[in-house]
């Protein structure tokens, strides 16, 4: 009877959606609170003008009578002989022409110079008022960056904030408006992050370098317990046990103390080959990836970053310790490689690909492996301090629950980030990228 083991189930799909917000085509084209300032300045002026002119236009009309009726009209001519009447500017006058003729005409060019000069003055009113709309807008800019200035203060704060720089201040000057009390509010909030967080930073190093002097006692009497031959069989298993506890202690207080020291920004940056730290990593658990019949590949170019080498070294050696850890069990491998009566083939181990490289001017350092079937909506959880994907996970040998959590920590202060996609069958792919 030949026994088919059930299929490992596969990821989840990822969503066919991008949850993050598309970056606009031409930035410089985005509605900021400046551009929307300057257009209502601007706007407001145009209507202004436009009204202004169209009030001065009808009031000239008025003023120069561009009715039908002439302003004068001659009713007969005394004395005199020989009469001859032209005009260069209104060629219809001439001297054979009755007096209602000659009327008619005088009328008909005085009309014609009134129409020409409210021509004239609309298209030059026209012009004028596009240039001042040009002018306005110009200075609708400007005023509107320079009231605009302390947000811009605030913002660039806010960033410097972002990157874990807590003691920063807007410090704002001027008079006691809203921008102000806006820019001493976040002040505030500001200086009460910062004393929260040297707090719980200070109380996680003096914490873990309290509990370090007395664990390391504790191990060295259990270790002297356990080289003493004539000690029963069962204190000795109680000794080995003890033993494994403490040591996971002391694995436990090194994290929080790292994970507390990574918190904060590196003030000394060394240049550190990241392909050299990636093969120490691969190096120290090589002996357990064998162990497990993990196969260990990928190649790393070298690519420098500037940074510190030891917590650097720490993000590569979680990496590849959680890759070779949560992987495809070794037991499985063996079962699956086992012949079936219907001639089956022979299955591979799982393996592990370490990868680094320079990619658009940053340093990509990459970790994949095969491993359980994660769910893309459980990526998040894995990155938070103790938390486990599943109840598998929790065993005493494969860590205390803040791998991640130091990589992610020691990655935000060298200035890059840590992602983590699932792989289609099984396993995560892990990706640090540090700026060069």
């Amino acid at each position: 009877m030949v026994v088919t083991k059930p299929a490992l189930p596969t990821a989840p799909p990822k969503p066919s959606w991008d949850p993050r917000r598309p970056e606009p085509p031409f930035p410089w084209l985005r509605p900021t609170i400046r551009i929307r300032l300057t257009l209502l300045y601007g706007g407001m002026f145009l209507i202004a003008g436009i009204m202004l002119l169209s009030i001065i236009y009808l009031l000239a009309a008025q003023a120069l009578n561009t009715g039908s009726d002439p302003l004068f009209k001659i009713t007969g001519v005394t004395g005199g002989t020989n009469i001859k009447v032209a005009s260069e500017n209104c060629p219809a006058v001439n001297s054979n022409q009755t007096l209602d003729e000659f009327n008619a005409a005088i009328a008909t060019c005085i009309d014609i110079q009134r129409r020409t000069a409210l021509d004239n003055l609309l298209s030059r009113s026209l012009l004028a008022l596009l240039g001042l709309a040009v002018i306005a807008f110009a200075f609708g800019y400007a005023m509107a960056g320079r009231v605009l200035a302390p947000l811009g203060r605030i913002t660039r704060t806010a960033r410097a904030v972002a990157g874990s720089d807590l003691s920063r201040r807007i410090e704002l000057d001027g008079p006691d408006d809203e921008l102000k009390e806006l820019a001493d509010t976040f002040d505030d909030m500001l200086e009460r992050l910062q004393r929260a967080f040297t707090a719980q930073q200070r109380f996680v190093g003096n914490a873990s370098h309290e509990l370090r002097t007395p664990l390391a006692i504790n191990r060295t009497l259990l270790e002297v317990h356990l080289s003493d031959p004539g000690a029963p069989v069962e204190l000795q298993q109680l000794g080995k046990t003890l033993l494994a506890t403490n040591e996971r202690s002391e694995q436990l207080v090194e994290g929080l103390l790292l994970l507390a020291r990574s918190d904060n920004q590196i003030v000394e940056r060394k240049a550190v080959d990241l392909a050299e730290v990636a093969s120490q990593a691969v190096d120290q658990v090589r002996a357990e990836a064998d162990t497990n019949g993990v196969e260990i590949r990928g190649e790393r170019a070298p690519v420098v970053v500037q940074g510190n080498g030891v917590l650097l070294e720490r993000i590569a050696l979680n990496l590849v310790q959680n890759a070779v850890r949560y992987n495809v069990p070794k037991e499985e491998v063996q079962r699956e490689a086992l012949p079936n009566k219907g001639g089956g083939g022979r299955r591979e181990g799982g393996w592990v690909e370490v990868t680094t490289q320079a990619q658009h001017g940053q340093a990509i350092f990459v970790v994949s492996n095969t491993g359980p079937v994660v769910p893309a909506y459980e990526i998040d959880n894995l990155f938070e301090p103790f938390r486990r994907l599943r109840t598998e996970r929790t065993g005493s040998d494969k860590g205390v629950g803040l791998g991640l959590s130091i990589a992610r920590s020691v990655a935000r202060a060298h200035g890059g980030h840590i992602t983590a996609e699932p792989r289609e069958g099984g396993g995560l792919v892990m990706r640090v990228t540090l700026p060069i």
